[in-house]
């Protein structure tokens, strides 16, 4: 196994596509020609959770971030890809609308999310992990994390330019602190990689990408969807906020997980890391990063409340999908992980 130090020196190769709309998506950024036109009738027949269009929005995405070895950074903003990134990012998000419906106010949707079940939650992966979670599990969810928490807060910070006021200032106070205080040892991401070495995970960027299914998929291109959007500002703070006010119970519940299974210090300390930290942001992103939006911006009420729920949407998903598998001793990679070599 490679150990990098950096995760993000280098980009990572292209996929392997997993149908249609991949194939043209990646075969486009493969061979450096223009991207084909692709029916309508295709892309409204796929499904919008589905492995293919997951796949295909998350490599358009990524070129927003690190790109791809031996693709031009200039297809970034190729017309092609970009009309047709279009064409699925209104086949998911219709999904995602239809899914997470609410009528609900903002702060009435993260009020619900502050309220813990009492004892054990069959359905949470935190408490499964705590419980009775074993080595590999922790391996196979850490890698799927990796998908975000190699760039933890990027797609956020999207939003930065798109906020004035209370809602600015609070969102730049809460990403100067996922992005280390200045000190770049203690960049979240950078902790991430360190948690995937003591796991014995390779922490390349993006390198467990094929090994994903589109359940994980999905909750990463969300924040993206939501982030490159300005029309979706008000999602993603939605979403940013959601994350903040359930970090601290679930990420004590993995901490509690990784010394129960001996992963090894810097495994427990992210974990740690965000108990601490979240603890103070859920109060800073709730009362100024959406109470100040909502402030001047009143009219994102429903758009915040939708992010919030949609998030919750695709983590249920991803959560009933880890849970069957595990408990019924199978991997919930497309690919399982190479054996531990402490095991």
């Amino acid at each position: 196994m490679t150990i990098h130090l950096e995760s993000r020196l280098t980009s990572p190769p292209l996929p392997q596509e997993r149908g249609a709309l991949s194939r043209s998506v990646i075969g486009a950024l493969r061979s450096a020609a223009a991207c084909p036109d692709v029916p309508q009738h295709i892309i409204d027949a796929a499904d919008p959770y589905g492995e293919d269009l997951q796949l295909a929005l998350y490599v358009l995405y990524e070129l927003h971030y690190q790109g791809f070895a031996d693709v031009a950074d200039e297809r970034e903003w190729d017309p092609g890809l970009l009309a047709l990134r279009g064409s699925m990012e209104h086949r998911f998000l219709d999904a995602l609308r239809a899914g997470a419906p609410t009528s609900a106010r903002a702060h009435d949707v993260l009020d619900r999310l502050l309220t813990e079940p009492a004892g054990h939650d069959p359905d949470s992966v935190s408490h499964h992990l705590q419980r009775e979670g074993e080595l590999w599990q922790l391996r196979e969810y850490a890698a799927l994390r990796s998908l975000y928490h190699l760039k933890e807060a990027d797609p956020h910070a999207w939003v930065i330019p798109r906020l004035h006021g209370r809602a600015k200032a609070a969102m730049v106070a809460v990403e100067y602190d996922e992005f280390g205080a200045g000190r770049a040892e203690e960049i979240h991401a950078r902790l991430f990689a360190d948690l995937m070495t003591d796991l014995d995970l390779d922490s390349a960027y993006g390198h467990y990408v094929d090994a994903a299914p589109s359940y994980a998929l999905a909750t990463v291109n969300l924040m993206s969807l939501f982030g490159l959007h300005r029309a979706l500002r008000g999602a993603l703070v939605g979403h940013f906020a959601a994350v903040e006010v359930t970090s601290p119970p679930g990420s004590r519940r993995m901490a509690a997980a990784m010394r129960r299974a001996g992963a090894g210090p810097a495994a427990a300390r992210f974990y740690d890391e965000h108990v601490e930290a979240d603890a103070v942001h859920e109060q800073v992103v709730r009362n100024e990063v959406v109470g100040g939006l909502l402030a001047g911006e009143p009219g994102l009420d429903a758009d915040i409340a939708f992010g919030a729920e949609a998030t919750g949407l695709l983590e249920d998903r991803l959560a009933a999908h880890l849970l069957q598998k595990w408990r019924a001793g199978d991997s919930a990679l497309r690919s399982a992980l190479p054996r531990h070599q402490n095991a």
